[in-house]
């Protein structure tokens, strides 16, 4: 009998060997880019239950990695792993849920997931938490605890939640109004890329609330947001290259940055960029305004790399001459 029982012991430990054995192997090749290998070991994992499996399918399903795109089998894997309390799993249900990708549309569904994963401190699902709440989707619309989720999420680094905390101290919303530490807060998510977060700091620098005035802390600012294609970044920088505020008086470097904004703005900033680009255009020459337009078509070809002078991009500005 004991010889029956070890023999059990020893298939079951082997059995359980091969699938941690398999699932590393899985995990190895999405590392390396081979998302078919992996497709083919996490499928009869997930199968049975792994949970780990079951949230890297459903991934590959997402993203078409290995497998051809199909958000309703992204959907199924997510939740059978976010169902045995996978925190990644969790939040990407929730994310398919606040897109309606693969499941019906509904917030009050990803607030559900989003707060499961929330409560594993998955900053991500503490933001995307935060932002249900100050927009009342899915939740009762309340700032205090959208700023309560932010303050999560932005402590742990999510700069989508630093810029949104700086936009509610900013604005008094859900807490005290107080422009130095939206700036704070701006700068934080500013310094990890984040374009719109570039381009509120430059306000702020170019405005004086919550930090000192300044015009090249400001043209510093949406210079980075304004490489990142960033509209109203890119208005404010020829304005500032128009004016010779914080930069060089440049009316052709104006210009041609009015020229890039002007396709990529909204609404009334559509009308305040040709508003500011025909008057910069009164003070130059048709040959100053084809040179500023072959500048304009040469820095969106370059994918913004080749806009600037070098000494601008790397933040010392020279001296205006007297």
């Amino acid at each position: 009998m004991r010889g029956v029982l070890f023999a059990v012991f020893l298939a079951a430990a082997s059995a359980t060997v091969s699938a941690a054995d398999s699932y590393t192997s899985a995990v190895s090749a999405v590392h390396r880019d081979d998302y078919d290998f992996a497709a083919q070991l996490f499928g009869p994992l997930a199968e049975q239950g792994h949970v780990g499996a079951q949230s890297f399918l459903g991934a590959l399903y997402a993203n078409g990695q290995g497998v051809p795109q199909n958000y309703d089998m992204a959907g199924r894997w997510y939740r059978q792993a976010a169902q045995q309390g996978d925190a990644a799993a969790q939040f990407q249900l929730g994310v398919l849920y606040a897109n309606g990708q693969g499941v019906s549309q509904s917030y009050e569904e990803a607030g559900q997931w989003y707060r499961r994963a929330a409560d594993q401190r998955v900053a991500a699902a503490q933001s995307q938490l935060g932002v249900l709440y100050a927009n009342g989707q899915g939740l009762s619309q309340s700032y205090e605890e959208a700023a309560r989720w932010y303050r999560r999420a932005a402590d742990q680094g999510d700069a989508l939640a630093q810029f949104q905390l700086g936009v509610l101290y900013a604005n008094g919303q859900g807490v005290p109004q107080d422009y130095a530490q939206a700036v704070l807060w701006y700068r934080r998510a500013a310094d990890q890329g984040d374009a719109v977060a570039q381009f509120n700091l430059g306000v702020r620098y170019d405005n004086g609330q919550g930090a000192p005035q300044s015009y090249a802390e400001a043209g510093r600012w949406y210079r980075r947001a304004a490489q990142q294609g960033h509209a109203r970044a890119q208005s404010n920088l020829g304005v500032l290259y128009a004016n010779g505020q914080g930069v060089p008086k440049d009316v052709i470097r104006a210009y041609m940055w009015l020229t890039i904004a002007v396709p990529g703005s909204r609404g009334n900033d559509v009308k305040t960029a040709i508003r500011n680009q025909t008057t910069v255009a009164s003070d130059m020459t048709a040959a100053q305004i084809e040179q500023a337009q072959e500048m304009a078509r040469r820095c969106q070809e370059s994918q913004f790399l080749h806009c600037e002078p070098k000494e601008h991009v790397l933040g010392v500005v020279p001296p205006s001459p007297k």
